[in-house]
């Protein structure tokens, strides 16, 4: 994971550097950063605001607590109400996998984590409020992306827990009752198995007692969150400004008169660009008049569910078996959902 992660940094910077020097002097390169730096001022204040948010749900909040929440006699209730939970806790796709992680060990069912892996890092207070001012205040995408991202949380968790009864999905030393492994940072590094009321090899100490050593502690994770996957959003933003500025509009325009193919466009485009779901709503929205609100729809899902550094840091959750299963639920039923939006709305931008 890190060698990947450096290398698509080091390609990022030899991209960047050859397009800028290719450019120099022209009156492109100034609508490029016009464009580069409004999708970035626009977007770290809320990935900034969500990492501390993230910081203080990992130190004041209890595991226990959260599963406290959650009705015991009706899995499928556990499972709707878990897909919900980012209402209450919300964290981005990045700091939610570590949460799952504690929450399974401690019981919480398989189907209603794979909900809360899916539905939290969409279904927040944040994730609106940044889709929002994303969208110039236009609530019926925000009403969208939460509706059906909670729809699709709750189908795939339903789905993940017929498919994979009781733990099976899990690794072998995460299941209830196991003893583990875990790792408080970046992820598939094995650790030992703590809660944050202990000391723990991440370098923070979640054993004090005091106020300001917990906000201390808040703290420090909210900077490894913000600091882990801000150099993504920074990626995304030069991809999405470079694309309007040198890609004639007519070819994106191009792609709306194939039924699906816009869609099937954004997702692999979420999956390529590893965004923070509360920074992803700018980039999706720079695509406004070049690419269909379905097409734009499939981004804002996929990304927070499904991309690449998701599914390196699934390694260290699921079995192999079951993360096949889950990205094959995950995108079948994102395409049905869009699809259905391209059915009703229209493709046209």
């Amino acid at each position: 994971m890190p060698r990947f992660g450096f290398l698509l940094e080091l390609s990022f910077l030899v991209f960047a550097v050859t397009i800028l020097f290719l450019a120099s002097g022209k009156s492109s390169i100034q609508s490029l950063s016009l464009i580069f730096g409004s999708i970035i001022l626009e977007a770290f204040p809320f990935m900034l605001f969500g990492s501390l948010v993230g910081g203080l749900v990992e130190i004041f909040i209890s595991r226990e607590r959260m599963t406290a929440l959650l009705p015991k006699k009706y899995p499928w209730l556990a499972v709707c109400v878990s897909a919900g939970l980012g209402l209450v806790f919300p964290v981005c796709e990045c700091a939610v996998v570590p949460v799952v992680r504690r929450l399974t060990k401690k019981g919480l069912p398989t189907g209603a984590a794979i909900a809360y892996l899916l539905g939290g890092p969409i279904v927040n207070p944040i994730v609106a409020s940044s889709t929002a001012l994303a969208y110039k205040l236009d609530f019926s995408v925000v009403a969208l992306r939460l509706g059906w991202g909670y729809l699709i949380a709750v189908v795939v968790g339903l789905v993940m827990s017929r498919l994979f009864p009781s733990d099976r999905a899990l690794r072998q030393e995460l299941r209830f009752g196991e003893t583990t492994t875990y790792q408080c940072g970046p992820p598939l590094l094995s650790v030992d198995e703590h809660d944050h009321d202990d000391h723990c090899d991440c370098g923070h100490d979640h054993g004090t007692s005091t106020m300001g050593g917990k906000l201390s502690s808040a703290f420090r994770h909210a900077a490894d969150d913000f600091l882990s996957v801000g150099h993504f959003l920074v990626i995304g933003a030069f991809i999405a400004a470079l694309a309007q500025t040198f890609i004639e509009r007519k070819i994106f325009l191009g792609f709306t008169d194939y039924f699906a193919l816009p869609s099937l466009l954004m997702m692999t485009l979420a999956i390529l660009l590893n965004l923070c779901s509360e920074a992803d709503a700018f980039i999706a929205a720079s695509f406004r008049g070049l690419m269909p609100l379905p097409a734009q729809m499939a981004f804002l899902l996929t990304g927070p569910m499904f991309d690449l550094k998701l599914l390196l840091m699934y390694q260290g959750l699921f079995r192999k078996r079951a993360i096949v299963a889950l990205s094959i639920c995950i995108l079948v039923t994102v395409l049905a959902v869009v699809l259905l939006l391209e059915m009703v709305m229209g493709g046209g931008v």
